[in-house]
């Protein structure tokens, strides 16, 4: 009996052939890139500052201070320059600070959870009195659980965790700045 269009053929063993299963798939991830449009997810890409040269004021070895320069060089057509004179922009780190507080303790009162918390003050002019955007508090946070017996890996852990919360800083300032008018 010939088949006819929407039917599909099975193999020896009942299985949908090859060809069928390519358009499920399909139909499958036109789907879910439906879904994640519709909720608003989209890349990164690049962003666009209102400042043609920018110069990052921090300590040669802010952790900050380097993100916040590889996130300008790679994530935008901004310049940066080591000039702090003749740049447009000044980014002024004017306080970083780490906290580490407890969240919760086992029975013999050692800490088993801790909160940890980035604070970042910055500031944006052009070096000549003119203020871009003034003293601005950005702030991340993460949980960290312990085991009480593997203190060198809760140490490592945390500096992971510092580095992630200080590229989500360097990137909610890059955010911040890409919506000045310059």
């Amino acid at each position: 009996m010939p088949l006819q269009h929407g039917d599909d053929k099975r193999g020896s063993r009942g299985t949908v052939r090859p060809v069928r299963r390519s358009v499920i798939a399909r139909l499958g991830v036109l789907a879910l890139s439906g879904g994640l449009a519709a909720c608003g997810f989209r890349l990164r890409g690049t962003q666009q500052l209102p400042f043609a040269s920018v110069f990052v004021a921090a300590p040669a070895t802010s952790a900050l201070g380097i993100e916040l320069v590889r996130g300008i060089r790679s994530g935008t057509s901004s310049a940066v320059i080591d000039d702090r004179a003749s740049a447009q922009a000044v980014i002024e780190i004017v306080d970083e600070s780490r906290e580490r507080d407890v969240l919760s303790v086992n029975a013999q009162g050692r800490a088993r959870e801790y909160r940890l918390l980035l604070r970042v003050v910055f500031r944006v002019h052009d070096g000549k009195g003119r203020e871009y955007l003034g003293r601005t508090p950005v702030s991340a946070t993460r949980d960290l659980a312990v085991l009480e017996e593997q203190l060198l890996a809760r140490e490592y852990e945390a500096e992971q965790l510092y580095q992630d919360m200080l590229l989500d800083v360097a990137q909610q300032i890059l955010r911040r700045l890409s919506a000045l008018k310059a």
